[in-house]
C-alpha cells in the first residue's frame, strides 16, 4: 500500500537534469508528468526478492541500499543510494528485473524517511521517443553505472579491505555519519569487527599521540 504523499516539489529533479543537459519546455513538461513521487517511511521495502522491479527511482532525500542476502542469512550490499550521491548514484533500481520484467533476486529498502520520483518502464520509453535528450542523459547514466560496477568489481577481487575502505569514504564521503558499522561493513564485505580495528588503526596513524 502506497504511504500518503504530502506536496513535493518537482524542481530537484528538473535541476538534476538541466545540470547533466538543460531541458527544453516541453522535456520538462514530460519529466513532470510522467515522474510521480513517493514517500517511503525507514526500513520500508522498496522492492523485495521475487518481486518484479516496476519502478526506477530518483533520491530527493533520504538514504536506500540495494542487497542480496545469501544462503547463510549474510546481507551483502551492492549499492547506497542517497540525495549527495554522484549524479548516477542518486537513481537506484534492479535493472535487470525492470528491462527483463522478471523476478528481482535483490532487496531494496530504506535506511531513513526517504522521498523518491518514480518512472515505470513504459513511461521512461515514452520518455525515450517523445522527448529529445532523454535516451542520451539515461545512457550515459547507464554507462557511469557500469564503469562504477566494474571499477566496483576489481576491487573486490584485487583490493585489500582497507583500500575499499579508502575508495568507500571518496564515494560516500557524506554517509560516513548516518550509516551504521554495520551497513559499511555489509558493502565492504568484511565483519563489522574488522572494520572497527581498521577504523581505530586509521584514527591512530592520523593521530599519533592518541592513546
Amino acid at each position: 500500500m502506497k504511504q500518503p504523499i504530502y506536496p513535493i516539489s518537482i524542481e530537484p529533479l528538473l535541476d538534476y537534469f538541466n545540470k547533466l543537459i538543460p531541458l527544453s519546455e516541453h522535456d520538462q513538461e514530460l519529466v513532470k508528468n510522467k515522474f510521480h513521487p513517493r514517500l517511503y517511511r525507514k526500513r520500508q521495502f522498496v522492492l523485495q526478492e521475487g518481486d518484479v522491479c516496476t519502478q526506477l527511482n530518483f533520491v530527493v532525500r533520504g538514504c536506500l541500499r540495494m542487497y542480496k542476502v545469501d544462503e547463510k542469512g549474510n546481507i551483502h550490499i551492492l549499492q547506497f543510494a542517497s540525495e549527495n550521491n554522484l549524479p548516477a548514484a542518486r537513481w537506484i533500481n534492479d535493472l535487470g528485473s525492470f528491462h527483463g520484467l522478471k523476478p528481482s533476486t535483490l532487496n531494496i529498502d530504506t535506511l531513513e524517511d526517504t522521498v523518491v520520483f518514480q518512472i515505470s518502464l513504459d513511461d521512461l520509453i515514452f520518455l525515450y521517443t517523445e522527448g529529445t535528450l532523454f535516451d542520451r542523459i539515461f545512457r550515459v547514466l547507464v554507462e557511469n553505472s557500469l564503469v562504477r560496477l566494474q571499477e566496483r568489481l576489481l576491487q573486490n577481487i584485487s583490493s585489500t579491505a582497507e583500500e575499499r575502505y579508502e575508495s568507500f569514504l571518496e564515494q560516500y564521503p557524506h554517509m560516513v555519519n548516518r550509516l551504521s558499522q554495520v551497513q559499511i561493513a555489509a558493502y565492504l564485505g568484511v565483519t563489522p569487527e574488522f572494520l572497527s580495528r581498521l577504523r581505530n588503526l586509521r584514527s591512530r596513524a592520523a593521530d599519533p599521540l592518541k592513546p
